[in-house]
């Protein structure tokens, strides 16, 4: 526990010391974030804020972390690193979808090949198919959650510091080591990212973040239990961006939008302020149903197969009926 304890620190640390960093050289480069009719913020801001959650994450487990199995943990880093450059060149130059995606599965591909991957499932071709929808599905569901001060990190660090005690209960120390370095880099970063935002993560910090959790909840395991329901855990941990990401992409299919290339504010935190909470109020919202979350993978974490398969059953009814009543009670403008 006290390893775990030194790199969260270490994390939070180096975040607090090198965003400030980061949104100077923002500013000098032209890495920023301007205004414009579907985003939220009024002031054109610095968007290197994700190179400082990667920077501090990797130097924490350089300085403190050991004792890691060293194949798995190259695929991880290599993985991470390529989606935060590739986030980088997005956030300073534009990348196209479809070389987006590309790099993304290109990432997702050295997990699998160091690897790093699903193992339930009968037949390793499908192993590997759900390694990649599941790496590549999360990645973007973070990126897509970034749309609102503070919400991605803060939604990232609710799901690490989840995943950190779930490992570290479970005496897994490369899961719990990684989880504590990305809860200290996201509340380092958020200190100068919850609103008024002084700085955004970008791409860079999404997608890394993203694809972080993503290879979290591949490694995690509970032996005591099934592999069953030791999946369900890092999808409901991270159900909050799951239930996001569908919500945006059935709402804008059945507006005849491109889901993946149309912007818009009809996020779930977008629909919050337009029941009358403000950004700040919608924000703490969606963090408390993140920890609620959390709080129900814990108890799923020790069920039996049954009681698992009814907390998930329940899980899914509750969000069919708010996708339901979000998008076709309450629909949003016809363009964000």
């Amino acid at each position: 526990m006290t390893t775990y304890l030194l790199i969260f620190a270490t994390a939070l640390t180096l975040a607090i010391g090198i965003t400030p960093v980061a949104r100077r050289l923002a500013v000098h480069t032209g890495i920023v974030d301007r205004p414009s009719g579907r985003k939220l913020h009024q002031h054109t801001t610095p968007l290197l804020g994700g190179a400082a959650i990667y920077l501090a994450a990797v130097i924490a487990l350089a300085l403190v972390g050991d004792r890691f199995y060293v194949p798995q943990v190259v695929g991880i880093f290599l993985g991470a690193t390529f989606v935060s450059f590739l986030g980088i060149w997005d956030d300073r130059w534009h990348v196209s979808p479809p070389l987006k995606l590309g790099g993304q599965v290109l990432a997702a591909a050295l997990l699998v090949a160091t690897g790093v991957q699903v193992e339930f499932l009968p037949h390793p071709v499908l192993n590997v198919a759900l390694t990649l929808l599941w790496v590549i599905g999360i990645t973007n569901a973070l990126n897509l959650l970034d749309n609102m001060d503070g919400l991605s990190g803060g939604v990232a660090a609710i799901a690490s510091a989840f995943f950190l005690v779930m490992a570290a209960y479970n005496g897994q120390f490369l899961v719990a080591s990684l989880a504590a370095a990305l809860l200290g880099a996201c509340l380092g970063f958020l200190y100068y990212n919850f609103n008024p935002a002084r700085i955004f993560m970008g791409d860079t910090g999404s997608l890394f973040l993203g694809f972080a959790l993503a290879a979290v909840g591949i490694k995690l395991r509970f032996p005591a239990n099934e592999a069953v329901v030791t999946w369900m855990v890092p999808v409901i941990v991270l159900g909050l961006p799951v239930f996001d990401t569908c919500l945006v992409v059935v709402s804008r299919l059945r507006r005849g939008l491109n889901p993946l290339t149309t912007p818009g504010k009809d996020h779930l935190s977008h629909r919050l302020t337009h029941l009358g909470l403000s950004q700040r109020e919608a924000v703490m919202a969606l963090y408390l149903v993140c920890g609620a979350l959390g709080m129900v993978a814990l108890l799923v974490m020790q069920a039996s197969r049954t009681e698992a398969s009814a907390v998930g059953a329940a899980l899914a009814g509750v969000g069919a009926i708010a996708l339901w009543q979000l998008e076709f009670v309450r629909p949003p403008p016809p363009r964000g």
